[in-house]
């Protein structure tokens, strides 16, 4: 039987329903046993990727976006009742999903902040069954944002000042992961996207060039050249490598200071760059600029700008959108506080390399009197610790509590923050680990949490 192609792409009404099954599970079992009482959860990623000196978190705003519209539609209900596992789940819980929005407060560090393992990303404090289903949209929006981010920062810092624009939709890992990778790469200092729908939906700089399939199905590359320059004669940039660079170089000087640059996108870049350099400043386009493309990264760029290849501007597509070299980030949400008898109870995590600290936390940064970053304090919120205070209040009650700021705006602050960020941190390879320490009320509090985890293993039940 035919049926409709489908485009999957996901709709506010539908994201409730973009989650794992267990969070509706557990959902559910909190609430068939009365456990909804209000609990703290934190989002923090756990180990560095390797030759990473830091991270820089993105991905906030769609949270936000998320915890916003969050409903369960009818359709959705039904969905979910004729699973298995809620068969004998009782309606009044599916009730209590139709009413169900986010009521909670949201505590995060502002998008484009420099960031390091063990430090909450972002801390929900809410009724336990919102703050739970909650997990799998959040770690999924900011693993993915936050590692895309960094490898931009890498790439932009390799790249020594010349603009990087981001190629990499066709690469992404999806369509809508390339629209998030714009939104990333651009917070990472990417000065432009060649997506446009991040252009449209984000007001990113769109750029684009185009591609070898242009070039072949004219007579001759010089038509094709000439049919772009005349269809664009303000804003034309050749692609030069389909045949031969070199020939294509020298053909395209014959349009003189009508392209804006030529594009090579194969071979060996730094020879190439270098002869085409040659070929435009002898025919007088000093100004005509290099765009070199072609699975780079941040080692191949700094590797060509150490030998002082003639490169004006860098395309990066595949590398940049899947940080190939580390294409995961090991973020994770763990409850960290729970209510009982209306008093908060720490709880830890107690598995082999995975341990927690319990407690609602605030990170807070130390500087130099130049302000330089020099270490990294993670307390409980209620302490008073020298620094800045790295978590802002951005939800109460399931509304926002200050505007989010624009993408230009994250974008400074996250060029600032790596400024201020000591060189030898930002090392692409075999960086020093960056000083974050515990204070020593929250190590207190750890070592009570870990001995009444032990009594709740071993002990009676006792129903709290």
């Amino acid at each position: 039987m035919s049926r409709t192609p489908r485009s999957l792409m996901i709709h506010d009404d539908d994201l409730a329903l973009v989650t794992d099954l267990y969070q509706l599970t557990m959902a559910a079992a909190y609430f068939e046993h009365d456990r909804n009482r209000p609990a703290t959860f934190e989002m923090f990623i756990r180990t560095m990727p390797k030759n990473r000196g830091f991270l820089l978190a993105a991905g906030l705003e769609q949270v936000v976006h998320y915890l916003s519209a969050l409903r369960f539609t009818d359709s959705a209900l039904r969905y979910l009742r004729e699973l298995p596992p809620f068969r004998r789940v009782s309606s009044a819980f599916f009730d209590y999903l139709r009413e169900f929005r986010f009521t909670g407060e949201v505590h995060a560090i502002p998008e484009g902040t420099i960031v390091f393992p063990g430090e909450p990303l972002v801390r929900i404090t809410a009724p336990l069954i919102e703050a739970q289903i909650v997990e799998t949209y959040i770690l999924a929006t900011i693993n993915y944002q936050t590692l895309v981010a960094t490898k931009a920062a890498r790439v932009v810092h390799a790249a020594r000042g010349r603009p990087v624009v981001d190629f990499g939709t066709r690469r992404a890992h999806g369509p809508q992961a390339g629209v998030l990778a714009a939104r990333a790469t651009y917070i990472g200092g990417c000065v432009a996207t060649s997506n446009v729908f991040a252009g449209y939906e984000l007001g990113l700089p769109v750029v684009g060039t185009m591609a070898h399939s242009f070039m072949m199905t004219f007579p001759t590359e010089r038509e094709a050249f000439a049919a772009y320059v005349d269809s664009f004669p303000e804003h034309t940039t050749l692609l030069i490598d389909t045949y031969d660079t070199l020939e294509g170089a020298r053909l395209a000087t014959e349009f003189g200071d009508r392209i804006l640059g030529v594009r090579i996108d194969s071979g060996d870049l730094l020879a190439l760059s270098r002869e085409v350099r040659r070929i435009l400043d002898e025919a007088g386009l000093n100004r005509t600029r290099i765009v070199a493309s072609g699975d780079l990264n941040e080692y191949k760029i700094d590797a060509l700008l150490r030998e002082g290849a003639p490169i004006d501007l860098f395309g990066v597509g595949t590398e940049l959108v899947t940080s190939r070299d580390e294409p995961t980030l090991s973020g994770v949400y763990k409850v960290v506080e729970h209510e009982v008898d209306g008093q908060p109870v720490p709880v830890v995590k107690l598995s082999s390399d995975k341990e927690t600290y319990p407690g609602r936390k605030q990170v807070f940064r130390q500087e130099s009197p130049s302000g330089a970053f020099t270490g990294d304090l993670i307390a409980l919120a209620e302490e008073d610790q020298p620094g800045t205070p790295l978590l802002e209040p951005i939800m109460r009650g399931g509304r926002l509590v200050q505007e989010l700021p624009d993408l230009p705006t994250i974008q400074a602050r996250a060029r600032d923050q790596l400024q201020r960020l000591p060189e030898e941190y930002r090392a692409l390879s075999d960086p020093p680990p960056y000083p974050v320490r515990y204070s020593q009320r929250l190590q207190a509090l750890k070592d009570q949490a870990e001995a009444l985890a032990h009594q709740r293993q071993n002990g009676p039940a006792t129903g709290s």
